[in-house]
């Protein structure tokens, strides 16, 4: 194709330089033509390694470039909002990664942006453009499960290195943000509407004072999602939807592996022991050259990107009521419908 979108990337993080990055270079929508480091010399290694046309040592200078239409945002937590922004002043789309922000309120005016500049702005769950996921929620709506009452997330690693940005609080880091806002993300997809309450237990780490371990139960209006998530423990992770006529269970529902294939499980519960399981294989597919493909095809298109924005700021509010309960003891409600 040869209307690729012309993407720039700010920062050389290793999401960006060894995952985002070569999958999009791979896709049929997407070229990427410049990186950018507050570093030229990290830029510069990057766009060799990588194969990059330009590097740039600021962000501003990458912004400026007139070629670059769209910006992917993997920077720390703590600046995806002001690069967001200015990446649009510049009248360049956004992909940014997640969370969106650090709260509510720092997202919100990114629907001003978006609105004003008609530029589109979107949050880099990958995870919702992945056929596993595509598939497992058509499952649902076809009620091959039943009435879905109860959804158990898992989201697990080990990371104690304290020099690590997900172990810096003041940078936006902690398991909730990193890896719990998946858990949620799901929760709020499966039961296709908003938790009304949520209560909470959060374990801290002494020395770097983030989250390491937290549980949480949400309850929506048909059902209750009830999730743990770690950063200090063996790397594991899980979704099971439980519906009154079946059961589905995703095996790799965030970090699906690009070069094999992932597998749903679809339980009719007529054997306990398991022997009734449908097991639905998908054949392997990178999920961020799908998600980098879908928002630069919308950009072509001028169509809505798939996570609208504000669906990233009513995932932050259940966020904000997780925290909000783990400190007061008691059921929190997210809070939603602010005025812009």
């Amino acid at each position: 194709m040869n209307n690729r979108v012309k993407w720039g990337v700010l920062g050389v993080a290793n999401i960006a330089v060894k995952k985002v990055i070569p999958a999009m270079q791979r896709g049929e929508w997407s070229e990427i033509s410049a990186i950018a480091s507050r570093d030229l010399a990290k830029a510069q290694h990057a766009s060799q390694q990588l194969g990059i046309p330009r590097a740039y040592g600021s962000y501003e200078e990458l912004l400026s470039d007139p070629d670059i239409e769209a910006v992917y945002n993997p920077l720390p937590n703590h600046l995806h909002v002001e690069w967001t922004i200015k990446a649009a002043a510049a009248g360049k789309h956004v992909l940014c990664e997640k969370p969106i922000a650090l709260t509510v309120a720092e997202a919100l005016p990114l629907l001003s942006v978006r609105d004003r500049t008609g530029l589109k702005i979107e949050e880099a769950f990958m995870v919702r453009t992945n056929p596993q996921w595509i598939k497992t929620l058509s499952l649902i709506r076809e009620d091959r499960v039943g009435e879905v009452q109860s959804v158990m997330g898992y989201f697990s690693y080990n990371n104690r290195d304290v020099q690590n940005i997900r172990n810096k609080r003041e940078l936006g880091g902690g398991g909730l943000m990193d890896i719990g806002c998946y858990l949620i993300y799901f929760s709020r997809l499966i039961f296709n509407t908003e938790p009304t309450r949520v209560v909470s237990l959060i374990q801290s780490d002494a020395e770097t004072r983030t989250d390491v371990l937290t549980s949480a139960l949400m309850d929506f209006p048909t059902g209750q999602s009830i999730f743990t998530c770690s950063t200090r423990l063996t790397p594991y992770q899980r979704i099971q939807i439980i519906g009154d006529r079946g059961r589905i269970e995703v095996q790799i529902p965030v970090n699906a592996p690009p070069d094999q294939p992932c597998r749903v499980f679809l339980d009719d519960g007529s054997d306990i022991s398991g022997r009734s399981i449908e097991v639905l294989e998908f054949a392997p597919c990178d999920q961020y050259t799908v998600q980098g493909d879908l928002f630069s095809q919308s950009i072509r298109e001028d169509t809505e990107p798939p996570i609208p924005l504000e669906e990233s700021i009513k995932n932050m509010a259940v966020i904000e009521a997780i925290f909000r309960s783990a400190s007061s003891g008691k059921w929190e409600a997210p809070l939603q419908n602010r005025e812009r």
